[in-house]
C-alpha cells in the first residue's frame, strides 16, 4: 500500500505539471520541464558542408568577435572551417563581413551554400513558412575575393525568393519567385526571367501541395551541368479544387483559406518537365507518354553530358515506374526499363551517376529486399551491388574512385541502423563499419572521397552524439558535439527498465514492440498501460534511437505509475522485406488495426503485471486514426483512447497517400471506407478524446467533424479540443505544444487512474 500511494503522489504532482513540492527534483520529468524550460534542450552541430576533396568541413558557429546587443534578436555567427584530419580551425567568414551596407547587424544564417568555385557564399534569411518547411525567404551572396554582399532578387517582394542555388560556372544565381524562374548575373546584377506564367495554378519551379506532402518535391528546378540550361517542373492546377479552412479569430469577421488539394479519386495537377535556356527563350517541353492528371513525374535528373534527362513517372496508381530517358534538345523520350509491384512501387532518390556518368544506381525490392542495383546509362542492369535477405535503409556515398557504395542498413534487426559498405563493380559481400558492438541508430554524412564521416548517433533513451569519424576503419577522430548537458540531465532522472520485445500474433508473425516500466516496478501488481500507436506505411513507432519529446513524456507518464508500450505492426517501414512493408496494402485500418489489437491481447496474457481493466491508446495523425480504429473497433480491448489529428474518412485524405497504399477508389472503395474508423463509430465503449486543429491543411478539420457527427449519431459521449487555426502539429502561436500535452495528460489521469494495483491473480 506504501508504495501504490506514493505513485499516486508523484502521479498528482508529475501529471498536472505542477513541481509545488518537487521543486528541486531532477529526477523526474514535469510539463513545466518539457515546455517552459531548456532542461531537455538538444545540442547538434548546426548546417555542415564538406569543402570539395573532403579533407575539410564548414560549420555555422555563434560569432566571437560581436557580442550580441539587449533585445536584439540577430544571432551572429560566423563561417568557420575545420581540417578533418588536424581538427584545426579558422574563421572563414566572420559576422562583421555578413553586415549589408547600411544595417548595423549581420544577416542571420539559416542555411548557406558554397559556390561550385569555392569563392562564393549563398545565404538564406528571413525566412517564411510554405506548408511545411521554410523555404521562401532572401538569398544574399557573399564574394570571398571582393568582400562584396550582394541580394539576390532586385526589385523582387522581399521574403520572396525560393531554392537559389549557384550555376555550375559560378557566376549566376538561380531562383523561384511567384511561381516563376529567374537566373540573376552576379557581375552587373542582370537578371532575365525565364519564366512569365507563373500564378496561383501555373506553378513553375517549385511543386503544389499535394506533391510536396506526398512526393517531397519542393525545390523543382535543375542547372544543366555546363550552365546553359534549367531543366523545370510544370505544374497546371487548374481543375485540383480548393479545401477551404476558415479562420475565425484572426479578423472581425471570419475568411476563408483556400488550399487546392486533390482528395481520393479528385483531379490533380498537370505536370511535364521544361528545358529553357538560362538566357531566356521559348522552354522545350519533354514528350513523356500518358496522362499528365493521371501521371506523376516525381524525379529528374540531368545525364552528366547534359544532352539529356532522365525522369521517373509513376502511374496514378502507383504500381509502375517507367524511367525514361528524354532528349533536351528534342523533347523526344524513350523508356529505359520499368519497375512494377503488385503494391506500389517507391520513388528512387537513391540515384547516383558514377563512372563519368556512364552508370548510375538504383534500388529496388524486385527480389523481395530493398537493393542497390548498377545500370548503365541505356537501361541495361548490369550487377546487384548488395545481396542477402536484408534491406538497404538509404545510400549514403558512392566512391567512385574507390570502387564502394555506402549504404544503411540494419540486417539483424529493422530497429537500428548502422553504416556498411559494398564493392560497386566486383563481387564481394557487404561489410559492416560502424562497430558490431555499437546498437542504437547511426547517420552519416559523408565526404567526398569517403576518407571522413560525421555521424550522429542515438539510442533509446540515449540522446544524440556526433562525432567524426576516419573510414573505412571507422576510427573515431574527435567529439564534435558530445550533447553533455541533455545528456546528464537524462541520465539523472528516475527512469525504470525499458525493453525491446518481439510479440507473436500468429503463426510466422511476430511484431518490434517496447515496454517502458514504473522506476518501482514490482512484477507482482498490476499497472494501467498506455500504448502509442501509429501503424502507417509512413513511420515506425519502435526504433532503437533517440525520442525527444514523446520519449520524455513517456517517462513523465511511467514516473506517475503508467507502463508505455508501443508495437508496430505490419505495413510499417521496418528493415524487414518487402512483404512485411506491403502486406498493407488495400487494408490500411484494416490489418493495421487488427495486428495492434491482437498484440496488445498476447501482452495482457503474457504479461500479468498489464492490468486488462486499465488500457489506453494515443497517437497523432495516422496514430490518431488508429487510436480511433482499436477504440471503434475493439471497445472491449480499449477504456481509454487519445486522438489527435486524425483521419476519421479515408476517402477525405489526398490522392497520392491514399491512393498509393490503397488503390484507386474506383477498383477498392469498399475497402476505404470499411477501413475509416467513422464507420465504426457507433461501437464505441470507452473514454475518447479527440483533438485537432482547424487549421490543419494536411488532416483537414472536416474529418474530427464528420466522426463528431458520426457519435453524435450514435449517441455516444466523448470529448473534444479543436485547437483555432493550428495546423497539423498544433505548435503554432504562444504555449500551444504544452497547452496539447497538459490537455493529454489530465485526460488520461481523470479517466485511466495511474499506480500499482494488487493482482487478483496469485
Amino acid at each position: 500500500m506504501t508504495r501504490y500511494l506514493r505513485f499516486v503522489a508523484v502521479a498528482l504532482v508529475v501529471l498536472s505539471g505542477q513541481l509545488s513540492a518537487q521543486v528541486g527534483d531532477r529526477s523526474l520529468v514535469t510539463l513545466e520541464r518539457l515546455f517552459a524550460s531548456q532542461d531537455f534542450a538538444s545540442a547538434s552541430l548546426g548546417r555542415t558542408a564538406w569543402l570539395p576533396g573532403g579533407n575539410g568541413y564548414t560549420a555555422i558557429e555563434p560569432s566571437r568577435s560581436i557580442t550580441r546587443r539587449a533585445g536584439d534578436d540577430t544571432r551572429a555567427v560566423d563561417i568557420v572551417q575545420y581540417d578533418a584530419a588536424s581538427g584545426q580551425r579558422s574563421v572563414l567568414v566572420a559576422a562583421e563581413r555578413l553586415i549589408p551596407r547600411g544595417d548595423s547587424a549581420p544577416l542571420s544564417v539559416e542555411s548557406y551554400s558554397w559556390s561550385p568555385d569555392n569563392a562564393k557564399l549563398l545565404i538564406f534569411t528571413n525566412s517564411e513558412r510554405v506548408w511545411r518547411d521554410n523555404t521562401r525567404g532572401d538569398y544574399w551572396v557573399l564574394d570571398l575575393r571582393s568582400q562584396r554582399l550582394q541580394k539576390m532578387g532586385g526589385r523582387l517582394p522581399r521574403s520572396s525568393l525560393m531554392f537559389a542555388k549557384f550555376s555550375p560556372q559560378s557566376d549566376r544565381v538561380a531562383y523561384v519567385s511567384g511561381n516563376n524562374i529567374y537566373v540573376e548575373r552576379l557581375t552587373g546584377g542582370t537578371v532575365v526571367q525565364l519564366t512569365r506564367d507563373g500564378s496561383r495554378t501555373t506553378i513553375n519551379g517549385t511543386s503544389d501541395w499535394v506533391y510536396e506532402e506526398e512526393l517531397g518535391l519542393r525545390d523543382a528546378f535543375q542547372w544543366s551541368p555546363d550552365g546553359s540550361r534549367i531543366a523545370y517542373w510544370q505544374f497546371d492546377a487548374t481543375g485540383v479544387r480548393d479545401f477551404l479552412m476558415i479562420n475565425n479569430t484572426d479578423s472581425l469577421y471570419s475568411f476563408t483559406i483556400p488550399v487546392q488539394y486533390p482528395k481520393v479519386g479528385e483531379t490533380n495537377s498537370a505536370v511535364r518537365v521544361g528545358v529553357v535556356q538560362a538566357s531566356g527563350g521559348a522552354t522545350r517541353w519533354m514528350r513523356i507518354p500518358g496522362d499528365p492528371r493521371e501521371h506523376y513525374l516525381a524525379r529528374l535528373s540531368w545525364v552528366p553530358d547534359g544532352r539529356a534527362l532522365v525522369v521517373q513517372q509513376l502511374n496514378r496508381k502507383q504500381n509502375t515506374l517507367t524511367l525514361f530517358r528524354t532528349t533536351a534538345a528534342t523533347g523526344a523520350s524513350q523508356p529505359l526499363f520499368v519497375e512494377r509491384d503488385s503494391a506500389w512501387v517507391n520513388v528512387v532518390n537513391d540515384f547516383l551517376w558514377f563512372d563519368g556518368g556512364a552508370r548510375f544506381t538504383w534500388v529496388s525490392e524486385r527480389d523481395g529486399w530493398r537493393h542497390v542495383y548498377v545500370f548503365a546509362q541505356d537501361g541495361t542492369l548490369e550487377r546487384v551491388v548488395t545481396k542477402g535477405d536484408y534491406d538497404v535503409d538509404n545510400v549514403v556515398e558512392i566512391d567512385d574512385v574507390g570502387g564502394w557504395v555506402y549504404f544503411t542498413a540494419s540486417p539483424a534487426t529493422g530497429i537500428q541502423r548502422a553504416l556498411y559498405r559494398a564493392p560497386l563493380r566486383a563481387d564481394g559481400n557487404a561489410e559492416r563499419l560502424t562497430p558490431a558492438a555499437e546498437g542504437g541508430t547511426h547517420r552519416y554524412d559523408i565526404a567526398p572521397g569517403a576518407r571522413f564521416a560525421i555521424r550522429t548517433s542515438s539510442a533509446f533513451g540515449v540522446p544524440p552524439v556526433t562525432d567524426l569519424v576516419a573510414l573505412p576503419r571507422h576510427q573515431t577522430i574527435r567529439a564534435l558535439v558530445g550533447n553533455q548537458t541533455l545528456q546528464t540531465t537524462v541520465a539523472a532522472l528516475s527512469r525504470g527498465k525499458q525493453e525491446f520485445i518481439r510479440v507473436p500474433i500468429e503463426p510466422g508473425v511476430e511484431l518490434d514492440g517496447y515496454l517502458m516500466y514504473p522506476p518501482e516496478f514490482d512484477s507482482t501488481r498490476r499497472y494501467p498501460v498506455l500504448f502509442h500507436v501509429y501503424g502507417e506505411p509512413a513511420a515506425q513507432t519502435v526504433m532503437d534511437q533517440w525520442g525527444g519529446r514523446n520519449y520524455l513524456w513517456h517517462v513523465m507518464l511511467t514516473q506517475a505509475g503508467y507502463i508505455v508500450a508501443s508495437v508496430d505492426n505490419r505495413g510499417t517501414p521496418s528493415l524487414r522485406g518487402r512483404d512485411w512493408r506491403k502486406s498493407i496494402y488495400g487494408k490500411i485500418g484494416i490489418l493495421n488495426s487488427a495486428d495492434q489489437a491482437a498484440a496488445a491481447r498476447v501482452m495482457l496474457q503474457k504479461y500479468s503485471f498489464l492490468d486488462p481493466e486499465r488500457v489506453g491508446v494515443w497517437g497523432w495523425s495516422g496514430g490518431g486514426s488508429m487510436t480511433l480504429n482499436l477504440l471503434f473497433r475493439s471497445p472491449q480491448l480499449y477504456q481509454v483512447g487519445m486522438s489527435v489529428a486524425p483521419v476519421g474518412d479515408q476517402r477525405n485524405y489526398d490522392s497520392i497517400y491514399q491512393e498509393r497504399y490503397m488503390g484507386l477508389l474506383s477498383e477498392n472503395e469498399p475497402a476505404f471506407i470499411e477501413g475509416s474508423p467513422v464507420t465504426y463509430a457507433d461501437r464505441l465503449r470507452g473514454k475518447l478524446l479527440l483533438v485537432h486543429g482547424t487549421g490543419d491543411d494536411n488532416v483537414h478539420y472536416q474529418n474530427a467533424e464528420q466522426v463528431v457527427n458520426a457519435l453524435v449519431e450514435a449517441n455516444r459521449p466523448f470529448t473534444m479540443m479543436s485547437y483555432p487555426n493550428r495546423s497539423h502539429g498544433i505548435s503554432e502561436r504562444p504555449n500551444t505544444s504544452r497547452h496539447v500535452f497538459e490537455l493529454l495528460t489530465r485526460y488520461l489521469r481523470e479517466n485511466l487512474p495511474p499506480g500499482a494495483r494488487p493482482n487478483p491473480i496469485p
